[in-house]
């Protein structure tokens, strides 16, 4: 089949793996950089260009759309989403995911464990919500950071108070959470493919100064052979909750079990690889081909389904 793969760099480490992955597998990709797209939007016809050619035939897009592009990258998504073309990841689940506060506030809806979470945007109430928060430290987060990124720890009210002040004055919005003290400088990152988890590592932070275990600032990562049932049901179930088909899960390890701290719908494949072992990329296409598959098939049975009702009314 056909794939179109949406990212900025054919030479980063995810594009190269997912593509050489899918050609291993006999099938044809193509890399474009999304902001490299135009969209004609015309009645009835919508099409993706690039460099004046139109994006066409393809049996399945895969988006991989950085956290700085995300309005235009998801708009190119969505383009193709209405032309009928299979997409790995929608463009809604891509943003469901993306915005911090959304993601938790769909996911506690749906019963999931989350570390408490607030949102303000007046000084005063900040007392009262860390408060809330079982007092200091507590972890301050912009609502679209990544790779750790836009991630504070404020070990006093006040502390709090003056990243808070700074950072409104900024216009940005961020979240106050629960500090997780049995969980500190180590997470659970969960790879989810087609609802299963497929991969797992911990990732610790690169020493006791530091609460951030992301591995671009330095973190360690360890294979996880055999992820507790808990910990891969949440997994599995907050990328199926959001409507990714792959995504990268965090998850903090609390004393009551697993705390879904977020979700990543365009998850890097380097530290999970190299740290697991594990084929990632190719279990994302082997899942691609069924995927494309059951929506082709679908789509022509709901098209013989509405050929025989406009049959069927016309036979009146």
């Amino acid at each position: 089949m056909r794939v179109l793969l949406l990212s900025r760099n054919p030479r980063l480490y995810s594009t190269h793996r997912q593509a050489k992955a899918f050609r291993a597998r006999g099938h044809q990709v193509d890399i474009v950089d999304p902001l490299h797209c135009d969209l004609l939007i015309d009645r009835h016809r919508h099409v993706v260009l690039h460099k004046g050619r139109v994006l066409e035939g393809y049996a399945l897009v895969v988006p991989r759309i950085s956290t700085n592009i995300t309005e235009y990258g998801l708009a190119v998504v969505h383009q193709f989403e209405i032309q009928g073309v299979p997409v790995l990841n929608s463009s809604l689940a891509i943003a469901r995911a993306r915005d911090k506060l959304r993601c938790l506030q769909i996911l506690s809806k749906r019963g999931l464990d989350i570390p408490k979470s607030m949102m303000m945007r007046h000084p005063r109430s900040l007392e009262s919500s860390i408060a809330l928060m079982d007092g200091p430290p507590v972890i301050l987060k912009l609502l679209q950071g990544t790779q750790g990124v836009g991630v504070m720890l404020a070990e006093s009210v006040k502390s709090a108070g003056s990243v808070l002040d700074t950072l409104w004055g900024l216009g940005q919005n961020l979240l106050v959470q629960k500090f997780v003290a049995e969980s500190r400088g180590r997470d659970i990152r969960a790879f989810v493919v087609g609802g299963e988890v497929v991969a797992a590592m911990r990732r610790r932070a690169a020493n006791d100064g530091e609460f951030r275990s992301n591995l671009h600032r330095g973190g360690t990562g360890e294979p996880i052979r055999r992820l507790p049932k808990s910990y891969r049901r949440a997994a599995s179930r907050a990328a199926r909750i959001l409507g990714l088909h792959f995504a990268g899960v965090d998850m903090l390890e609390g004393k009551d079990g697993p705390l879904l701290m977020e979700v990543n719908a365009s998850p890097g494949l380097e530290g999970i690889e190299g740290t697991t072992g594990v084929d990632v990329a190719g279990k994302i296409a082997e899942f691609s081909a069924k995927f494309a598959t059951q929506a082709i098939t679908g789509r022509g049975a709901r098209l013989r389904l509405r050929r025989r009702k406009l049959l069927a009314r016309r036979a009146r």
